[in-house]
């Protein structure tokens, strides 16, 4: 694809199903949790009985669900947020899961979701399915359905000390202009991904206009300021669905035998393949109907 700065002409090849999706316009909020903001977009009805959460991954933002959040709406009350300190979620000194589950409870409290028996699905990816896990874990009551997208979650003899962080994933550069910036737009672990135009989409929602030139919107002091969640004991108790790509790099066999064995009792797994780490961009429509189908909405 030859990426201009005209982002309709640049996406007009793409399916025509991505195209109804984004005719679904969203409402965008804001609140503050813990006095910063954070943002987030809705779709649907919110007296829907069914709500569903969906919470990105390392670096993204919530417009990586505005092709996938509409098929949902029919039947639920969708929410996606820009986790702290990405998208335009304010940055923050210092981050952590309980930060971003507060964000999250935030949201839900905000919209009066809690308490009035509502059904709850959190769907995260990647880092998102940590998020959606940690808070499933932590406020048990609340949660009553879980779907965590190729997040690897690792035996306890894991050596973290391969992953360990000691500074940006991606140092912060500004740019002259914008299709410069778009140029460099790359996935986080590398892949490649068919799917161009649903990169070019996520890539003009990635970036901002500064003083100092065009910028990626996430805070690259997150990667080394967040802390691992290698000694936290997911304690799942709601119903489950694990997704991940076939050609995953990050699910090597011991972390999904260790997974398997360890959620046995409440999760189902399911793999998508010709999928790599990024399931929701490689085989987006395969991901809407193994959800529906698992939670049984239309």
């Amino acid at each position: 694809m030859k990426v201009t700065d005209n982002l309709q002409n640049d996406i007009s090849h793409a399916p025509e199903w991505f195209h109804e999706s984004l005719k679904n316009k969203s409402e965008c909020k804001t609140i503050l949790s813990n006095k910063f903001k954070v943002n987030y977009q809705t779709w649907g009805n919110r007296k829907s009985k069914n709500v569903i959460l969906l919470i990105h991954g390392t670096g993204a933002h919530m417009k990586w669900w505005d092709p996938i959040a509409p098929h949902f709406s029919n039947n639920s009350y969708v929410l996606a947020l820009d986790l702290p300190g990405m998208g335009d979620s304010d940055h923050q000194d210092n981050y952590s899961f309980k930060l971003f589950s507060e964000a999250i409870i935030s949201i839900l409290d905000s919209e009066e979701i809690i308490g009035v028996n509502k059904n709850i699905v959190l769907i995260g990816h990647s880092l998102g399915g940590h998020v959606a896990g940690f808070v499933a874990s932590e406020y048990p009551k609340i949660i009553d359905y879980l779907v965590m997208i190729d997040t690897p979650i690792r035996p306890p003899d894991y050596n973290y000390e391969k992953h360990k962080s000691t500074g940006p994933l991606r140092m912060i550069k500004y740019y002259e202009d914008k299709i410069s910036i778009i140029n460099r737009f790359r996935l986080m672990p590398a892949q490649e991904c068919e799917n161009d135009w649903y990169l070019r989409y996520i890539g003009e929602h990635s970036i901002r206009q500064t003083q100092k030139g065009w910028r990626w919107k996430f805070d690259d002091t997150l990667f080394w300021k967040l802390g691992r969640l290698s000694e936290y004991k997911f304690n799942i108790q709601c119903k489950a669905l694990y997704i991940y790509g076939g050609n995953s790099l990050l699910l090597g066999s011991k972390i999904l035998s260790f997974m398997e064995k360890e959620f046995e009792k409440v999760m189902d797994f399911v793999e998508v393949p010709g999928a790599a780490h990024h399931v929701p961009l490689d085989k987006p429509l395969e991901i809407i109907d193994i959800i529906k189908e698992k939670l049984h909405i239309n």
